[in-house]
């Protein structure tokens, strides 16, 4: 079965994008948005969505480290809805803790400098959203 699923970590000034394979196995990072307008993002957005013909939106929530929600959530869940009423495509959420960090680790130990590049660490990290819901659809276990 296809799986057409695009990984979003939504931030305040870039949205990093993320797309899988047809088999929903790898996920990876596609572009970033530099937001400017509700309109002009949901424009690249709806671009992206239509090039790749996505069925659903997978976006980052960036829980507070006691696994409430805080207000950086709150902004993400405002955006996701705004986004669903226009887009209408399924939306689900996941746990985004530390998808940043590990994209900044991962840029790291390929000698890539993290303060010139901030859109690359929003693109990774929207890989590694995408690939922690493609494994969890798959039932992979982390090691």
């Amino acid at each position: 079965m296809r799986v057409a699923a695009l990984g979003l970590d939504v931030g305040g000034k870039r949205i990093g994008v993320a797309g899988c394979d047809g088999l929903g196995l790898i996920a990876t990072g596609i572009t970033t948005i530099w937001r400017s307008s509700f309109q002009e993002d949901i424009a690249q957005l709806s671009q992206i969505i239509a090039a790749r013909q996505v069925e659903i939106l997978v976006l980052g929530l960036p829980y507070k480290m006691d696994g409430s929600i805080g207000s950086q959530a709150k902004q993400v869940q405002k955006f996701a809805r705004r986004v669903a009423a226009v887009i209408e495509l399924p939306i689900e959420y996941i746990d985004e803790r530390l998808t940043s960090y590990a994209a900044e680790e991962m840029m790291k130990t390929a000698n890539i400098s993290v303060s010139q590049n901030k859109g690359t660490i929003d693109r990774i990290a929207a890989a590694v959203i995408l690939q922690q819901w493609l494994d969890a659809r798959a039932g992979v276990k982390e090691t």
